[in-house]
């Protein structure tokens, strides 16, 4: 696990799209902090890294956005209000989580039955104290995406 600090909304946003740079196909990010904290803002980076047309919005309401005209699809899930993986599963995410795009799951605590056993989890969460300052923490849960972990601390 690797884990920095973030003091402004810009690192956020390129840490995402160093991920969305390095991202192959079939790779799957759970994304996890409360709300507020930075998760959309870190896939909108993740589609610029994508070189994905238009801005990356949050699902909360359509519940899944598919993402295309980049390097690889983007699909980004938001999990929040989903209750069971068969609801999951009406909004195809367990497709998505197979496809040979990019998955981001916001709220992934909420079913990890579904993620594959091989992902990156980034976790986003406020400093107590700090409302300006996030630490932010990267684990690859598997060899398909360790590369990916060490990108919290490149800074291109």
């Amino acid at each position: 696990m690797q884990t920095a600090v973030y003091t402004s909304p810009e690192q956020t946003l390129a840490l995402g799209e160093r991920i969305g740079a390095a991202a192959t196909a079939g790779t799957v990010v759970a994304l996890l902090g409360d709300l507020g904290v930075g998760k959309t803002l870190l896939a909108q980076g993740v589609g610029r890294g994508l070189g994905v047309p238009g801005l990356v919005t949050s699902p909360t309401f359509v519940l899944m956005r598919v993402h295309d005209g980049g390097r690889l699809v983007l699909f980004h899930a938001d999990v929040y209000r989903l209750c069971d993986d068969e609801e999951a599963e009406l909004i195809g995410l367990p497709e998505a989580l197979e496809a040979d795009g990019i998955a981001l799951v916001e709220w992934a605590d909420r079913l990890p039955g579904l993620l594959p056993d091989d992902h990156l989890r980034v976790e986003l969460c406020w400093l107590p104290g700090r409302i300006d300052q996030r630490e932010v923490r990267l684990e690859a849960t598997g060899p398909g995406h360790a590369a990916l972990e060490a990108l919290i601390h490149d800074e291109r």
